[in-house]
C-alpha cells in the first residue's frame, strides 16, 4: 500500500503537469467565452485561475495518493492471480485493465467536458450517470479477467479464449452504451475547443495510470532485488 501511495504520489504530479502545460490552456479558452458569452456578468468563482491552476498540482497529488493506495491494495489481492511472472509485468498489466474499465469506456460514453458545456441543473444525473458506466465498466472489465481465467484454467486454446473474451466484453459495452442516458448536448460550442479539452483530459488520464504502473512495477521490482517481500 505504501509503495502505491508513493507511486501515485508521483504519477499524480506527473499529470498534473500535463494538465498543466497541455489543458489548462483549453479551459482559460472555455472560461473566456463564458465570460463573452454573458457579456461580462458571471458569478464570481470562489478560487480565481491563477489559484486554481497552483490547486490543480494539489488535487493530482492527494488524489493520486488515495487512487495509488487502494492500487496497491488490489496489486496484493491479484498478484499471485495475474499471468505474467514479473511483478513489472503485472503492474502494467493491472494499471492497463483499471484504466480500461474506469477511464477509457466511460470517456467513449461520456467524454470530458469544459465547465461551460451542460446545463447546470442535471448536474447531479449526469454525475450518477458518469459514476454508474465507470462502476459498471469495471465490473465487466473483472468479469472478462475472470472468465479468461476459468478458460485457461479449462485448457482453452488462446484464439478462442481471446475471441470468446472480447466478444462477451464488446456485448457487456454495448449494453452499457444503450442502457445508460445519452451524454449531454455541447451546444453551440466551438467543436474544435471541444476536442482538444476532451483530448488533453484523456491524455492527463493517460499519463497518470502509465506513470502508476510504471513508477509502481519499478518499485516492486527494486523490492524483489532486495528481498523477496510482497507489494
Amino acid at each position: 500500500m505504501r509503495r502505491g501511495m508513493l507511486a501515485g504520489l508521483l504519477a499524480g504530479l506527473l499529470a498534473g503537469l500535463f494538465a498543466f502545460f497541455v489543458g489548462e490552456p483549453f479551459v482559460d479558452q472555455a472560461v473566456h467565452l463564458e465570460e463573452a458569452a454573458g457579456g461580462g456578468a458571471h458569478e464570481e468563482a470562489v478560487f480565481d485561475r491563477p489559484t486554481q491552476k497552483v490547486g490543480l498540482f494539489f488535487a493530482t497529488g492527494f488524489s493520486g495518493i488515495a487512487i495509488g493506495g487502494m492500487f496497491g491494495l488490489a496489486f496484493a489481492y491479484f498478484r499471485g492471480r495475474l499471468d505474467p511472472e514479473r511483478d513489472w509485468n503485472r503492474s502494467l498489466s493491472l494499471a492497463a485493465a483499471v484504466f480500461a474499465g474506469a477511464v477509457l469506456v466511460p470517456f467513449l460514453k461520456y467524454p470530458a467536458n469544459p465547465p461551460t458545456v451542460g446545463d447546470p441543473a442535471t448536474i447531479g444525473p449526469r454525475t450518477a450517470a458518469y459514476f454508474t458506466m465507470v462502476a459498471l465498466s469495471l465490473l465487466a472489465v473483472l468479469a472478462a479477467w475472470y472468465a479468461s481465467r476459468t478458460l485457461r484454467e479449462r485448457g482453452t486454446s488462446l484464439p478462442v479464449r481471446h475471441v470468446a473474451v472480447g466478444a462477451g466484453l464488446a456485448v457487456a459495452v454495448a449494453g452499457l452504451f444503450l442502457g445508460l442516458p445519452a451524454a449531454a448536448e455541447p451546444g453551440r460550442f466551438p467543436s474544435g475547443l471541444l476536442w482538444d479539452f476532451r483530448l488533453s483530459s484523456l491524455g492527463t488520464q493517460v499519463v497518470f495510470w502509465t506513470g502508476l504502473g510504471v513508477v509502481f512495477g519499478s518499485l516492486c521490482e527494486r523490492a524483489n532485488r532486495k528481498q523477496p517481500l510482497r507489494c
